[in-house]
C-alpha cells in the first residue's frame, strides 16, 4: 500500500499500520525529509485535548499518550507543560465552565482556576485583566517533527519505506479500484492508497477523481526577541501553553522567547493548486511551501492585544513571523475514510498535530480491522451532502471555520452563509407563518413558528438562563401542547430516504439488518444496521411497498455508502430524498384531519400502526406510513417535491377546523425524548450495542444470520446503559454533553436533553453505569450541580395507548 505524504499524519499512519502487520507500506513525499515543507514542518505543536467533540478529544488523548512514550536521541516528543485558557469577559468565563464540563464528560483532567492562579502559571499576564481560567495540567507541546521521525523510524524497522523527493502526478485505477500511484520517479502499484497530503489533499483527490472538501488558509505566527529577565522563562518552571480566546490568540514558550499565534486577522484562503513546490519556494526565499510571507498589516491589532495582556511585551519586539498554511473543512472536522467512488482510495485529511496519532490509529483500525474503535461518524468523508461540496461552499464555510476557531458557539448556532441552501417545498408557507429557521446538512429546519405565539400566552413555562434561551422560544411549549391535544404538521423532508429495489432486495435487507423484514406488503419495520462487532451503525425504518421495492428511512450519507458497498448484483439503491418531501401529521385529531381527504380506510383496523399505504390525499398521490416519533397518533405522508406545496395546503385547509398548527423541531425534540426515542449519532453510535442503547427490541436473533449477529450472541450483560434522567427542579434545563456525577464522581455524560413540556421536567438521556430507577445523580451545568433522578421509560404513555388507537 502507498501513503501520500510524510507529515505527522503519514508517519503516524505508517507506524500504526506496520504495528498491525501491514508491513508492505510505501510513504511518498514530494519534499525532503525530515521537514518536507507541509504544515507539520511549521506546526507550533499545541495540544489542548478538550473539545465539544468526544471524538476529537479521544484522538487528542491518544496523541498525548503516544507522543509521551516516544523520544528521539533522548529527547521526548511531548512536553506535558499543561494548558491554560483565559477569560477576560463574563461570557468567556461561562464558556470555560462549559469546557470544564466537556473535560469531565470525556475524561480529561482540568479545573477552573482563579485570576491569581492564572498569574502564578503565567507571570507575564496582567492579573487585573483576567477573570479566571481553565487549567488542564496534562496538555502540552508536541514536537511534530521529532514525533514524525520517531514513528518513521519505527515503521521502517518493520519494513516500511519512505521515499522523499517523489512528487505524485497521477492515480491509476481500474474497475472502480485504485491500482497504482504515479510519481515523477516511477509508478508504485498499490491496492490501497491513503492521501495524507495535508493542504495538498484536494490536489491528490482530483487525480483520483475524489473531491476533498478542504480549504487551506494562512494563519499568523510570530516569535518575540529574547525577553529580559525575569520575563524569560526558566527550565525549572515551564509555562503552560496559553490561549487568550477573547482576542483569538495563543502563546507558547521558545526558551527565552514567546511564540504567538493569531486567528484575529481576516481569513487568508490559499489555493492548494497554486502552492509552490519545495524547491520553488526556496528559490523565492521562502523557508518552505507552507510558510508564506508575514503580513504586518494583519498583525498590528493582535500585537496591541498581546501587549495589553502582557505588559512586559511592550519592551519587546517581534523578531520573526510567517503566515503558516493549514487545512479547514466546512464543519471544522477531519475528513477520513474510503472513497465511495474509488475503492481502496482513503483520505486522512484536515488533521492537526493535536489529533494526528489518534486519527492515524482510527484509520489503521478501519483499514486492517474493518472499523475504528472510536466513533468517527463526525469525520466520515461521506457526511457532506452534494450541495455542500461545491468549491464556493467549501471556501466560504472553511473560511468561516477559521473565523470561529475561538468563538463561543452555541450547540444550536446555525451557519450564517450560504443560506438558504436547501429548502423543502413548504418553505414559502413556513416563512408566511414566521418560522424561525436553524440549519443542518444544508437544510433549513423550522424550530418554531411566530404565528403560534398567541398559543403560548398564559402557559406556565419556566424562564431560562441566557445560554439555554438562545435559539429557543416558549412557543415550542405551545406547539408541543397542540400536538398532544389537537394536531400539528411537521416538516420531515430533511430525513433521508432510500429506495431499494430488485429481485434480491428482501434477502439483502433482511441479512443486513437486525429485525425480521419478511413481512407482508405494507409492513413497516424499525431495525438496525450493525457492524461486525455488534455496534450500531444506524437505525432504519424499512417499508415494504412492493414484493421487491422498499423505502428505507435512514440517517446519513454513510448509510447509503454502507448499503451500496454490500449490495449484490441486481439490487439497486437510490437516494430519493431531494426529489421527495414529507409531512408528519401527528396528534389525537390526526385521523379527523386526514380521513376526509382520502377514500382509503385510515381507521385503526384499516390502517394499523407501523403500516404503509400508497394512496391519495386530495389530488396528491402519497405514500402514507403510520409512524410516530412524537408519541401521538398520526402519519408520515410522502410525495414528490413538485406536489409538496399542494399537499401542505390541502392538509392546512382541512385542518383549520381542528385547530391545526405548524410545529417545529424544538417541540419535536421535546416530544420524542418524552417517549424515549433515540437519535442515532447523538444518543447511540457504533460504539454502542443495541442492548446498551435500549433498542434490543429491534433485534431478532432467531431470524437467521445478519451482520453483527455473532458478536451479539457473545455479549454478556451490559455494564452501561443509555439512561433516562428527570431533573428534579422543574425550572432547570441542560442541553447535552454535560457530565453526570454519581456519588460525587463523574460517571458518564448527557447525550440528548430537552424540556418535557408534558411532564413539566427537563428530560436528559445519559450514558451511565447500570443504575436502578430512583437513583439520585447530578448533572453539571456551567459548573453548578443540578440534581436529577434515574427514571423508568418510556416516561410518557408507557402503554402506547395514544399511538395505537
Amino acid at each position: 500500500m502507498v501513503v501520500v505524504g510524510a507529515g505527522i499524519v503519514g508517519c503516524s499512519l505508517a507506524d500504526e499500520l506496520t504495528a498491525r502487520g501491514w508491513t508492505d507500506v510505501t510513504v511518498l513525499e514530494q519534499g525532503p525529509l525530515p521537514a518536507p515543507g507541509g504544515s507539520t514542518s511549521h506546526a507550533p505543536g499545541l495540544v489542548f485535548r478538550t473539545s465539544p467533540s468526544r471524538t476529537l478529544t479521544a484522538f487528542a488523548r491518544y496523541t498525548v499518550e503516544k507522543f509521551t512514550a516516544l523520544e528521539v536521541e533522548g529527547v521526548s516528543c511531548f512536553d506535558p507543560v499543561g494548558g491554560l485558557e483565559l477569560a477576560t469577559t463574563p461570557e468567556r468565563l461561562a464558556e470555560l465552565h462549559r469546557r470544564a464540563g466537556y473535560a469531565a464528560s470525556w475524561g480529561v483532567r482540568g479545573e477552573i482556576v482563579s485570576a491569581a492562579r492564572c498569574k502564578e502559571l503565567w507571570p507575564l499576564i496582567d492579573e487585573s485583566a483576567v477573570l479566571g481560567g481553565f487549567h488542564t495540567p496534562d496538555d502540552g507541546l508536541a514536537h511534530a517533527l521529532l514525533a514524525a521521525r520517531a514513528q518513521r523510524e519505527r515503521a521502517e524497522s518493520r519494513g516500511a519505506r519512505f521515499l522523499d523527493r517523489h512528487t505524485v502526478t497521477g492515480i491509476e485505477k481500474e474497475d472502480g479500484r485504485v491500482t497504482a500511484v504515479v510519481t515523477d520517479q516511477g509508478v508504485f502499484p498499490a491496492d490501497h492508497v491513503v492521501s495524507a497530503a495535508g493542504f495538498w489533499g484536494p490536489v491528490i483527490g482530483r487525480m483520483a477523481g475524489v473531491a476533498v472538501p478542504l480549504q487551506p488558509l494562512a494563519h499568523q505566527y510570530a516569535r518575540t526577541k529574547p525577553l529580559p529577565e525575569p520575563a524569560a522563562a526558566t527550565a525549572k518552571a515551564p509555562r503552560p501553553i496559553l490561549r487568550f480566546q477573547d482576542r483569538d490568540l495563543y502563546f507558547r514558550e521558545h526558551t527565552d522567547r514567546v511564540g504567538i499565534g493569531s486567528y484575529a486577522h481576516k481569513p487568508l484562503p490559499v489555493d492548494p493548486f497554486a502552492v509552490l513546490a519545495y524547491d520553488e519556494a526556496r528559490a523565492d526565499d521562502m523557508e518552505m511551501p507552507s510558510s508564506l510571507p508575514f503580513t504586518e498589516e494583519d498583525w498590528a491589532p493582535s500585537w496591541a492585544d498581546c501587549r495589553r495582556l502582557m505588559p512586559s511585551l511592550r519592551e519587546s519586539e517581534i523578531e520573526e513571523g510567517f503566515n503558516g498554511v493549514f487545512s479547514f473543512t466546512p464543519d471544522g472536522m477531519p475528513v477520513l475514510g474510503e472513497a465511495r467512488a474509488l475503492r481502496g482510495f482513503w483520505l486522512a485529511e484536515a488533521v492537526w498535530v493535536t489529533h494526528s496519532a489518534g486519527v492515524a490509529k482510527a484509520v489503521a483500525e478501519w483499514m486492517v480491522d474493518g472499523r475504528p474503535q472510536t466513533d468517527v461518524h463526525e469525520c466520515d468523508l461521506t457526511r457532506f451532502e452534494d450541495a455542500q461540496r461545491s468549491p464556493s461552499y467549501i471556501r466560504e464555510r472553511g473560511s468561516q471555520q477559521f473565523v470561529e476557531v475561538y468563538d463561543v458557539l452555541h450547540p444550536l448556532q446555525p451557519m450564517e452563509q450560504p443560506r438558504p441552501l436547501r429548502v423543502s417545498p413548504f418553505y414559502a408557507r413556513q416563512r408566511e407563518l414566521g418560522a424561525h429557521f436553524l440549519e443542518g446538512g444544508g437544510w433549513e429546519h423550522p424550530h418554531w413558528y411566530e404565528s403560534n405565539a398567541p398559543l403560548a400566552a398564559g402557559l406556565d413555562v419556566p424562564e431560562r438562563d441566557a445560554w439555554s434561551a438562545r435559539h429557543w422560544s416558549p412557543i415550542a411549549a405551545a406547539e408541543a401542547r397542540a400536538t398532544r391535544e389537537k394536531v400539528a404538521l411537521y416538516d420531515m423532508t430533511p430525513l433521508r430516504r432510500l429506495e431499494v429495489t430488485g429481485s434480491g432486495a428482501l434477502d439483502f435487507l433482511h441479512g443486513m439488518t437486525t429485525n425480521n423484514l419478511r413481512k407482508r406488503l405494507g409492513a413497516v419495520t424499525y431495525t438496525l444496521l450493525l457492524d461486525g462487532t455488534g455496534g450500531i451503525r444506524s437505525d432504519l425504518t424499512v417499508a415494504r411497498l412492493g414484493p421487491d421495492r422498499f423505502q428505507v428511512g435512514a440517517n446519513s450519507p454513510a448509510d447509503l455508502d454502507w448499503l451500496t458497498r454490500h449490495a449484490p448484483d441486481g439490487v439497486h439503491i437510490r437516494d430519493i430524498t431531494s426529489g421527495t418531501c414529507c409531512v408528519g401529521v401527528w396528534g389525537p385529531l390526526a385521523r379527523d384531519l386526514v380521513q376526509p381527504l382520502t377514500r382509503d380506510d385510515f381507521s385503526h383496523e384499516g390502517f394499523g400502526y407501523f403500516r404503509a399505504k400508497e394512496t391519495f390525499i386530495g389530488h396528491v398521490p402519497v405514500t402514507a406510513m403510520r409512524l410516530s416519533y412524537v408519541g401521538e397518533l398520526g402519519w408520515e405522508l410522502y410525495t414528490t417535491a413538485d406536489l409538496g406545496l399542494r399537499l401542505w395546503d390541502t392538509l392546512w385547509e382541512a385542518g383549520r377546523e381542528h385547530g391545526v398548527v405548524a410545529a417545529g423541531r424544538s417541540a419535536f425534540n421535546s416530544l420524542r425524548l418524552e417517549k424515549g426515542y433515540r437519535a442515532w449519532g447523538v444518543d447511540m453510535t457504533d460504539e454502542h450495542d443495541p442492548y446498551e442503547a435500549g433498542v434490543g427490541f429491534a433485534v431478532r436473533l432467531d431470524k437467521g444470520d445478519f451482520t453483527g449477529r455473532g458478536a451479539l450472541l457473545s455479549k454478556g450483560e451490559p455494564a452501561r446503559r443509555l439512561t433516562p434522567l428527570l431533573l428534579d427542579d422543574p425550572a432547570s434545563v441542560v442541553l447535552g454533553k454535560e457530565p453526570v456525577y454519581v456519588d460525587g464522581s463523574p460517571a458518564g455524560y448527557v447525550t440528548s436533553a430537552a424540556y418535557g413540556y408534558t411532564l413539566g421536567r427537563c428530560v436528559a438521556y445519559a450514558w451511565l453505569p447500570v443504575l436502578p430507577s430512583g437513583t439520585g445523580v447530578c448533572v453539571e451545568y456551567f459548573g453548578e450541580k443540578v440534581a436529577a433522578t434515574v427514571a423508568d421509560e418510556p416516561l410518557f404513555d408507557p402503554r402506547m395507548t395514544r399511538i395505537r388507537c
